[in-house]
């Protein structure tokens, strides 16, 4: 992510200061060092690391006149202040905001390939992509079959630390991300929904694991339905119709992407435009790819 937005910089002749992930640091700091090594001057790309003085860094960068445009992704929240901040010096902006992707498979899509493309989407970095399918709508022609697939594959997960041999899925950030996805399903659970896989913290790995959990039976005034749960949680919402499922995956404040599966081409085609997101998967669960524009 922080290449995508250094590069154009870069080649529009202007110089950068990112703000590293207060948590995840080193990764920027390697950047760093590969822009020494690759012969970048000093002070055209530079990196500011900081924790406890994220709003700090954040006024600075947004109110010095020297800075002309911010790059922002994470939380709407912090997106408004942002915004709000860049007033006073009319700053151009470019936002990333929340995300709630919800993930559509039809009675008439490839079974076998949508689990398969819900698996990656929903999976990755244990759910922690603002892209990550958050809401499963399922049709009920295939709701059980799509289920029983799905969860057989969630249960061959190996959870632990990066470095161990045959690990699929880490921890999550925080405590914080911990607190939520436990809140998210235990939330489901209350208001009727099944776990079938997975479910609890993992406290024997470390404070920060939680098992891959996938719960069926999901309904509209469950937390999940309206929160991003930004973890390895996948909630199967059972759906009849076209005309309803795009009302459910509509039914948020966020939009950054949204995903579907269907063989029936007309329908491909009304689905993308009605989908209120940025970004449209049609029969595949990953949105980035470089021979997009």
């Amino acid at each position: 992510m922080i290449t995508r937005k250094i590069g154009p910089a870069l080649a529009a002749g202007c110089t950068v200061v990112a703000k590293s992930p207060g948590e995840t640091p080193f990764t920027s700091l390697a950047l760093a060092e590969l822009a020494h090594r690759a012969g970048i001057p000093k002070g055209v790309v530079n990196f500011i690391t900081a924790l406890d003085n994220t709003a700090e860094v954040g006024s600075a960068i947004t109110a010095s006149p020297t800075v002309r445009k911010v790059s922002f992704t994470g939380s709407t929240g912090v997106g408004k202040l942002l915004m709000k901040q860049s007033a006073d010096t009319l700053k151009k902006l470019s936002f990333e905001l929340g995300g709630n992707a919800p993930f559509i498979v039809f009675d008439d899509a490839d079974l076998d390939v949508a689990v398969n493309g819900a698996i990656a989407c929903k999976f990755r970095s244990s759910g922690q992509t603002c892209v990550c399918a958050n809401r499963i709508y399922v049709q009920k022609g295939i709701y059980d079959k799509f289920a029983a697939a799905f969860a057989e594959k969630v249960k061959g997960f190996k959870v632990g630390g990066g470095y161990d041999e045959g690990v699929t899925h880490g921890p999550l950030i925080h405590d914080r991300a911990i607190s939520k996805v436990d809140a998210h399903v235990r939330d489901a659970e209350k208001k009727g929904g099944k776990v079938v896989v997975g479910g609890q913290k993992m406290s024997e790995l470390g404070s920060n694991f939680f098992q891959p959990t996938v719960i069926t039976g999901m309904t509209m005034d469950m937390q999940l339905a309206s929160e991003e749960t930004f973890g390895p949680v996948a909630g199967l919402f059972p759906f009849e119709t076209e005309a309803e499922v795009v009302e459910m995956a509509n039914k948020v404040d966020v939009g950054l992407a949204g995903y579907f599966y269907s063989n029936n081409l007309q329908r491909a085609y009304r689905v993308a435009e009605a989908l209120e997101v940025g970004m449209v998967g049609v029969n595949t669960g990953l949105v980035s790819d470089p021979a997009a524009p």
